[in-house]
C-alpha cells in the first residue's frame, strides 16, 4: 500500500467526520468522469500533484475512489473490495452478486466507474467495510490505459480474494455444530 493513498484515505475520513457537505459533492462527481466534477477539485486536486496531467491514471483514480469513499465511507484496513463482496454474496446466497463480480472484473477503464459505484452501493447496504487505501492503489493501475498486465495480475488478486472469503464463509457455516432441538431433547 502507498503512503499516499493511505494519507488521502486520512484526509477522506476527516472530511467524512467533519464535513458532510464535501462528501456529498464527491458522491455528485460520481455521476461524470473522474476528475470532470469541478466542485470535487478543492478535496482532491491537492493531492494529484502538479506532474500529473488531466488524464493520467493516479489523478482518475483519485476522484474514483474518493466518489466511492463518499458513497460509502467504511474503511476497513485488510477488507478487499473483492473479499468483501465474496462474504457479501455468500451472506445473501446470491449469485447475481458473483455475476456483477465476475462483470466487474472484465471491465474495461472507461467503463469501471459504473461497476464500481453499483457494487459499493451493495456493499453499503449491507454495512460492509472495504479497505479504500488498497482499492486506490489497485484503480492506479486499473485505469492505466495500456496496464494490461498490471490490470490482469489486480482480476486475478481481486478473484482469489472473492472466491477464498466465499469459500471461507461456506466452510465456516457447514462446520458449524447444530444446536439440538430443545424439543427433541424434553420428548
Amino acid at each position: 500500500m502507498s503512503e499516499h493513498a493511505q494519507s488521502f484515505i486520512a484526509h477522506l475520513t476527516g472530511l467524512a467526520d467533519h464535513d458532510r457537505g464535501a462528501l456529498a459533492h464527491l458522491r455528485r462527481s460520481l455521476g461524470f468522469d473522474p476528475g470532470a466534477f469541478p466542485r470535487a477539485y478543492p478535496y482532491v486536486e491537492r493531492f494529484v500533484g502538479p506532474e500529473r496531467h488531466a488524464e493520467d491514471p493516479w489523478r482518475k483514480a483519485l476522484y474514483l475512489g474518493a466518489g466511492l469513499f463518499a458513497l460509502h465511507p467504511e474503511h476497513r484496513q485488510g477488507e478487499t473490495l473483492a473479499s468483501a463482496l465474496g462474504h457479501l454474496a455468500h451472506v445473501r446466497e446470491s449469485t447475481s452478486i458473483e455475476r456483477r463480480f465476475i462483470a466487474l472484473l472484465s471491465a474495461e477503464p472507461e467503463g469501471l466507474p459504473d461497476l464500481l459505484r453499483q457494487v459499493v452501493s451493495l456493499l453499503a447496504a449491507d454495512d460492509c467495510a472495504v479497505d479504500y487505501v488498497r482499492l486506490l492503489d489497485d484503480l492506479g493501475i486499473w485505469l492505466r490505459p495500456f496496464g494490461g498486465d498490471g490490470r490482469d495480475r489486480i482480476r486475478q488478486r481481486w478473484a482469489r480474494d472473492f472466491y477464498c472469503a466465499y469459500d471461507a464463509a461456506t466452510a465456516r457455516t457447514e462446520s458449524t455444530p447444530s444446536t439440538p432441538d430443545p424439543l427433541q431433547r424434553s420428548a
